[in-house]
């Protein structure tokens, strides 16, 4: 199944404005950057540095989790099993789980609690990103989708964390 959606949408999405809108959004998740600019204009703030503070916490977890875990899982990249030339650098290591997932979930969710209206455009740009990732052919769905329940999960017990 995931062979079957990746090359699903690499047959029917690209075109040049989505191989340029999904190489900028891969790009504003490398290592988490538009989520540390969140947070850092969150910690401006006193009312919202607490939110800041689980932010980078919480994208650090799921960084640091994905790291342990891809050479665990050792699953190669879809353009390692199936050439074909990339619109982005290309990337190193292994494909399972999504860090730019990982951290955009993480993220979201921390965002959500936050403020749900900024937490539902936060979900949009995670989904967004996520999908990039596959757009790009550097993660097979199932990676993404990994990262981002990784995500997730590192954001609530880093919440969790910080309410005790």
């Amino acid at each position: 199944m995931d062979v079957t959606i990746l090359r699903y949408v690499q047959n029917h999405f690209h075109n040049r404005f989505t191989d340029f809108l999904f190489t900028v959004l891969s790009r504003m998740g490398n290592a988490g950057a538009v989520w540390l600019g969140i947070a850092i204009l969150l910690g401006k703030d006193r009312p919202t540095r607490r939110f800041a503070i689980m932010l980078f916490f919480s994208i650090s977890l799921a960084y640091i989790i994905s790291q342990i875990l891809k050479p665990i899982i050792g699953r190669p990249r879809p353009f390692v099993s199936y050439p074909r030339p990339l619109l982005i650098h290309t990337p190193g290591g292994y494909s399972c789980p999504s860090g730019h997932s990982a951290s955009s979930f993480a993220a979201a969710t921390v965002l959500c609690m936050a403020d749900r209206h900024f937490g539902v455009a936060a979900i949009i740009l995670a989904c967004s990103i996520a999908f990039s990732r596959i757009f790009l052919f550097v993660h097979y769905p199932s990676d993404t989708v990994f990262g981002s329940i990784l995500g997730v999960l590192s954001a609530l017990l880093i919440i969790y964390l910080y309410k005790i």
